[in-house]
């Protein structure tokens, strides 16, 4: 089987790492060149709008899947003519625009923050009359890692916001104090579910630094998972759904799904049964579903911006993960992983990975 993916990131790097043992062979489209995916498998190199190199890629391809929900849904569907693409456009676009997600998530009966569509300066006095302040505003497309967004507190705060957007369209959000980010992972195949144990997430400034899984409190992962299967229903999925969560007293507001394997999911390669880069393979190539079940207590931390001293990092007792990217302020480097018998243990495992990460 010849997978193609759309995108040639890190994840798209795993995906193909996953899928060798199965026998799977891989081919990747991305705009950039010096890729990562390119490291592992050939790599087209080309336009998303560019119709003749799309049904290039597509060749010989059995399915096509995206390691990025920026890929854009033209795309999709234009490969989808000619080969099964997984998980449907339709995931895709509902992932792409905030105010369409939080709208299917309304739709859905699943509890959201306070939102109101903001497609001009003139809408902010009614949006922010809605949401209350302070107010999250954010641009409804092509935001990730905390870009694209501005907590505001005052019309004039939110009116220099919207100019830094240069016109794009926003979405206002209300402002959430919640206790932790939380994160289901769940893979779809053909008539198969299955779910990883909920995660707890760290973030600063945006990025995402720390996931420990198994989540600690169970009550919450009933719900998680109900949530993320009504989802799933509602867009006909197949593949693996990362739906991320602030758990304020135990109630979940949904905030975001992505449509792929997930950052928060990467200590399933070492922590898990089944990875979830190799059941998003399974799924998307019709194939059985693997075992979900964490083996342990697991925490993974990324490795961001400048690299560490890697003799130093391998001498620690974790996994490590590098990417081949050139360091940037920011960038996601790679990520190393714990895992270890209790939660405990694995907490000051990954404190002391993140101490010298951050040292």
């Amino acid at each position: 089987m010849i997978v193609g993916v759309l995108g040639g990131g890190q994840l798209g790097r795993m995906l193909a790492l996953a899928g060798y043992p199965l026998g799977m062979r891989f081919r990747f489209f991305d705009t950039a060149a010096d890729a990562v995916a390119g490291h592992v498998a050939p790599l087209a190199v080309g336009r998303f709008d560019d119709l003749a190199a799309l049904d290039r890629f597509a060749d010989g391809l059995d399915v096509v899947t995206y390691e990025f929900e920026n890929v854009p849904v033209e795309a999709a569907r234009h490969l989808a003519q000619r080969v099964p693409v997984w998980p449907p456009p339709e995931a895709l676009e509902a992932s792409q625009d905030r105010l369409a997600e939080k709208t299917l998530f309304s739709r859905l009966g699943v509890p959201t923050t306070r939102f109101a569509a903001v497609d001009a300066a003139a809408d902010l006095p009614r949006a922010l009359d809605a949401v209350g302040s302070p107010a999250v505003l954010k641009t409804r497309r092509l935001g990730y890692d905390g870009k694209g967004q501005a907590v505001v507190r005052t019309l004039p705060e939110a009116e220099a916001a919207l100019a830094r957007f240069a016109g794009a369209p926003a979405i206002a959000e209300e402002f959430v104090r919640f206790d932790r980010e939380v994160s289901m992972i769940a893979a779809r195949g053909r008539g198969e579910t299955a779910f990883y144990p909920l995660v707890e997430n760290e973030h600063r400034e945006g990025i995402l630094r720390v996931s420990r899984a198994p989540a600690a409190g169970g009550g919450a992962e009933s719900i998680a998972r109900r949530h993320a299967s009504a989802i799933m229903d509602a867009v006909g999925y197949r593949g693996v759904l990362t739906v991320e969560f602030f758990d304020r007293g135990g109630t979940l507001l949904a905030n975001e799904i992505a449509p792929r394997v997930h950052n928060s999911g990467h200590w399933t390669i070492e922590g898990a049964a089944c990875s979830q880069f190799e059941n998003h393979l399974r799924a998307v190539a019709g194939l059985p579903l693997g075992n979900s079940a964490a083996l342990a207590h697991a925490g993974m931390v990324n490795i961001l911006g400048t690299m560490p001293d890697a003799a130093r990092l391998l001498a620690m007792p974790c996994h490590v993960h590098l990417y081949g990217k050139e360091p940037r302020p920011g960038r996601k480097l790679g990520h190393a992983t714990v895992i270890r018998e209790s939660a405990a243990t694995r907490d000051a495992a990954a404190e002391q990975v993140r101490a010298f990460l951050e040292s």
